[in-house]
C-alpha cells in the first residue's frame, strides 16, 4: 500500500457500543476521496469486546488496523497509535466522532497550507457547539483558562479531540511526551510551542455526547496537577532533544 496522505488515529477505551458504527463513518467518508489512507485504532485495553470488533472490522479492510495496548490511559493510547500511523498528515479523533469526520476538510491543505499543527477549534467565530451543558462549558473555560497560564498563551481550546498534525513532526513531539491521561493535549501543544511549530486553530462543529468518558470534577482536578507537571518536566530537563526525533519501541500491531 501506498504511504497514507491521511492517518485518521482513533483511541479506545471499552467502546464497543459505538466502535463499529464510528468505523463504518469514518470509512463511508474516506472511500469516497481521492488519497490513500489509513485508520489505526489504540485500544487502550479494553475489557470489554472493542478490540474484538474493531479487529473483525480490520479483517475485512486492509486499511483499518488495531494497535493492542495495556491500559493506561487516552494519552498513552493517542501516542503509541500516532507513532504507528504512517500518513502525511494525522489526525487524532474521538471514538465518539464528536466532530463529525467530514470536518477534517477543514484541517487539511489548502485550507491549512504552511501549517504544522491544525487544531480544531470550539471557541473560533465559525465554529458550533451543540447540545452541551453549560456547567461543562464553564468549567472547560477554566481549565483553558489554566492551560493558558500555565502551558500554552493563546490557544483558546486545547481540549477538542480533533486535531491534525504533519506527519513528520510526530516523532519529535509523541516521542517525548510523557502524560498518560487527558492532559496529554496540553503537553504535546506545549512543546509544539516551545519548538517554535505553526499551530493554528480552525473552527469546527462539536456535538456533545451523553456517553462521554470525561468525569468533569475528577478529570479537571487531575489535569489540573498534570499542567502542573508539565512545567516541572520542562524545567527539570525531561524533554531534552524534543526538537530532535526520537524513537520509541511500538507495541505490536495486530
Amino acid at each position: 500500500m501506498a504511504q497514507p496522505y491521511l492517518s485518521v488515529v482513533i483511541p479506545a477505551f471499552n467502546e464497543e457500543a459505538r466502535i463499529q458504527r464510528t468505523l463504518e463513518q469514518v470509512l463511508g467518508f474516506l472511500t469516497t476521496g481521492s488519497y490513500p489512507w489509513e485508520v489505526v485504532v489504540a485500544d487502550d485495553g479494553s475489557t470489554d469486546d472493542t478490540a474484538k470488533l474493531v479487529g473483525e472490522f480490520a479483517s475485512s479492510h486492509n486499511n483499518v488496523k488495531l494497535l493492542s495496548l495495556e491500559h493506561r490511559g487516552k494519552g498513552w493510547a493517542v501516542k503509541h497509535g500516532m507513532l504507528e500511523s504512517a500518513g502525511t498528515y494525522r489526525l487524532l479523533c474521538d471514538a465518539d466522532l464528536s466532530v463529525p469526520i467530514d470536518q477534517v476538510e477543514r484541517l487539511l491543505p489548502p485550507q491549512t497550507q504552511d501549517v504544522d499543527i491544525a487544531v480544531g477549534s470550539r471557541e473560533r467565530p465559525d465554529s458550533q457547539r451543540i447540545g452541551e451543558p453549560v456547567y461543562r462549558h464553564m468549567m472547560g473555560r477554566f481549565y483553558n483558562g489554566l492551560v493558558r497560564i500555565l502551558t500554552v498563551p493563546g490557544l483558546k481550546d486545547t481540549q477538542c479531540g480533533f486535531k491534525c498534525y504533519r506527519g513528520e513532526i510526530v516523532p519529535r513531539l509523541f516521542g517525548v511526551q510523557r502524560m498518560e491521561g487527558f492532559a496529554f493535549d496540553a503537553e504535546i501543544m506545549f512543546l509544539a510551542w516551545k519548538s517554535g511549530l505553526t499551530i493554528r486553530e480552525i473552527g469546527v462543529d462539536w456535538y456533545y455526547g451523553q456517553g462521554s468518558k470525561v468525569r468533569p470534577v475528577t478529570d479537571s482536578l487531575s489535569m489540573t496537577g498534570d499542567l502542573l507537571k508539565i512545567r516541572w518536566n520542562y524545567k527539570r530537563g525531561r524533554y531534552a532533544g524534543f526538537n530532535q526525533p526520537v524513537s520509541v519501541e511500538k507495541p505490536p500491531l495486530h
